[in-house]
């Protein structure tokens, strides 16, 4: 039996300073191939190579993944400054529409890191370019230095809405995660509900209002240990039952309320 498809959002990037390519994390393909159990497929995130009509038709679901430019601050109404950092705009091109689509139809995204600030944008919020600048924020950058391990190594606890629906996929109102970001939502748009904080008040997981389908967000990065993780693997789990269901012809559960 066919597995569904997931379109993994690429990264633009360049090996030797010379050659372009589109990147993508492998951790980010064995989550969707191991865990959500689907087809993994690599998205050039360009406008000149793919459109959103395509994709759309391609997949059965996409993943937002994180990725080191930003959205650019003009997509919410925003002067771009120093501290907003490097841009992709050929990526905004593509991810910001895709997600509006996806929460029309109710196609399902899973949207991490610089992809949970992608939803975050398209549907109307705006951004802090650099959160451990303000009062009472820590710093939730990776770590400069040391291995792997200890750059995604847990850091901080996310606290959610008592029965929400990070609450109910994951089982408990507190859990321990990475994190590796340095931008995070400043004014969350109308539809966007912050399900989830880190202790110093940084909104760490989101999802679209009265969306038809699985709009689940997170600022830090399940895919890293994701088959083992508690907290990583049902994410994924509950990801990959919902584009099975889409792509069974069928519209998943939304997960989207609190009962």
């Amino acid at each position: 039996m066919n597995r569904p498809v997931v379109g993994i959002i690429g990264n633009q990037h360049m090996i030797n300073d010379t050659y372009e390519v589109h990147a993508g994390g492998s951790m980010n393909s064995d989550a969707v191939a191991n865990v959500a159990k689907c087809l993994p497929l690599l998205i050039p995130s360009d406008p000149r190579y793919v459109t959103v009509d395509e994709l759309l038709e391609v997949c059965d679901g996409f993943v937002l993944t994180g990725g080191r430019p930003n959205v650019h601050p003009e997509e919410y109404g925003h002067e771009p400054t120093p501290a907003h950092g490097d841009f992709d705009r050929c990526r905004d091109a593509i991810t910001l529409p895709l997600v509006r689509r996806c929460v029309e139809t109710g196609q399902p995204f899973f949207g991490i890191c610089r992809g949970y600030q992608e939803v975050a944008v398209a549907m109307g919020s705006t951004l802090h370019p650099e959160i451990r600048d303000l009062p009472g924020r820590m710093n939730h950058r990776m770590p400069p230095d040391g291995t792997l391990e200890e750059k995604f190594a847990l850091r901080h606890c996310v606290t959610f809405t008592e029965d929400g629906p990070f609450h109910r996929v994951l089982g408990a109102r507190e859990v321990m995660t990475n994190t590796l970001h340095g931008q995070g939502i400043c004014q969350a748009g109308e539809r966007v509900v912050v399900d989830g904080f880190a202790p110093d008040g940084t909104p760490e997981a989101i999802y679209v209002e009265d969306a038809p389908g699985f709009t689940l967000s997170v600022q830090w990065h399940p895919e890293y240990n994701a088959t083992n993780d508690p907290v990583s693997r049902p994410l994924f789990e509950a990801f990959g039952a919902a584009v099975r269901a889409w792509a069974e012809g069928r519209r998943a559960t939304p997960m989207l309320k609190s009962a």
